[in-house]
């Protein structure tokens, strides 16, 4: 794809709390990632403009902007993602794939993929019939770490020529446990994008 489009319903609850919000994405591949976070009554809070070496924050509700590093893609998501893995989570293609293969097995439904990288042991499941991605366990190859990351792809639909997982379950796992449902309401590829982050004056940068 050339440019990528998602309005996105997003849920998630936690150990002593949980929210929604609306995101909007815009994707230039390779180059630019653009998200703007949209609260319950409608009201933007948070946009951000990542690209492969850095992050800016924009918070509307506190005027304040921040600009960072791409290592705070890092901090947000306590996982070591940098622009291209953010790239592949939102459009749905697996991430921290790794050459070495540890272990496979074909099963009735189901083709059973284990890797063994230098930071994550990822056993994925793949649809016998077409290959696409149903579920994905990422694990710390360090024991001494115990995050485990579950993510769940359903709900596939074409679009332009592209299949696409419209739904997302996801599950981080540490000290507490997270659960983040992810619903894309509307998706484009390949149509005309804008990624507009002008800075008012009167806010406080950092």
């Amino acid at each position: 794809f050339k440019t990528f489009y998602a309005k996105v319903k997003i849920d998630y609850q936690g150990k002593e709390s949980g929210d929604q919000a609306t995101a909007y994405i815009h994707i230039k591949r390779d180059s630019i990632i653009w998200v703007s976070l949209v609260g319950a009554l409608g009201i933007e809070g948070i946009r951000l403009l990542i690209n492969k070496d850095s992050v800016k924050v924009m918070n509307k509700l506190k005027k304040t902007v921040e600009f960072r590093s791409i290592a705070y893609l890092q901090e947000l998501t306590e996982v070591p993602v940098d622009f291209f893995g953010m790239q592949d989570a939102i459009i749905g293609n697996p991430v921290f794939i790794d050459s070495n293969i540890v272990y496979y097995k074909a099963q009735e439904s189901e083709l059973l993929v284990m890797m063994a990288g230098s930071i994550f042991k990822h056993l994925i499941s793949l649809e016998n019939s077409n290959l696409q991605l149903v579920h994905s366990k990422l694990d710390y190859t360090d024991p001494m770490k115990n995050l485990t990351c579950d993510i769940t792809y359903d709900g596939y639909q074409k679009i332009g020529n592209h299949i696409f997982s419209t739904g997302r379950k996801i599950t981080i796992s540490e000290k507490s446990k997270l659960d983040v449902n992810v619903d894309f309401k509307q998706v484009n590829f390949d149509q005309p994008l804008d990624f507009p982050f002008n800075i008012p004056k009167n806010y406080k940068r950092k």
